[in-house]
C-alpha cells in the first residue's frame, strides 16, 4: 500500500508539472497511466529489493522443487489455452508477444489469459494450503 501511494502521489505530481506537454492525442487516463508506469519503473530501479507478489509467487514456486510440483499439479485444473500460456510464460520465459505468436492469438489475449489463470492458480494453491 505504501509503494502504491508513493507512486500515485509522484504520478499526479509529475502530471501537474507537465500538463502543458499533454497534446490530447490520447485519453487523459492513458497519459496518466504512462506516467504511472514510468514512476513505478523509477521506483523499482531505486528499490530493487522490493519484489511484487506476482514475481515472488512464481519465483518461489520454481525454485522450491516441492512447490514446483504443486504448481504443475494445480496447473492441470486450467483450461487448455490458459495452461499453455502459463507453461510458456513461467517455464519458457516467453513474452506475451511471443506467446501470442506461438498460439496465434493477440498479445493482449495472452496477457489477460495469463493473469486470470495465475489468479485462479494462486487461489487454488492457497485453498489447498489451508486444508
Amino acid at each position: 500500500e505504501d509503494v502504491a501511494e508513493e507512486v500515485m502521489q509522484e504520478t499526479f505530481y509529475q502530471a501537474v508539472r507537465s500538463i502543458h506537454t499533454y497534446k490530447g492525442e490520447s485519453k487523459l487516463s492513458t497519459w496518466l497511466c504512462a506516467i504511472a508506469r514510468n514512476q513505478y519503473a523509477k521506483y523499482r530501479k531505486k528499490n530493487p529489493e522490493h519484489v511484487p507478489f506476482d514475481e515472488t509467487f512464481m519465483a518461489s514456486s520454481i525454485s522450491d522443487p516441492l512447490a514446483q510440483v504443486e504448481v504443475l499439479r494445480q496447473m492441470q485444473i486450467l483450461p487448455g489455452h490458459a495452461r499453455e500460456i502459463m507453461y510458456l510464460r513461467i517455464y519458457g520465459n516467453l513474452s506475451f508477444r511471443q506467446i501470442g505468436e506461438v498460439l496465434g492469438i493477440t498479445e493482449n489475449t495472452a496477457r489477460v489469459t495469463y493473469y486470470r489463470a495465475r489468479e485462479k492458480l494462486r487461489k487454488e494453491i492457497e485453498e489447498n494450503g489451508r486444508e
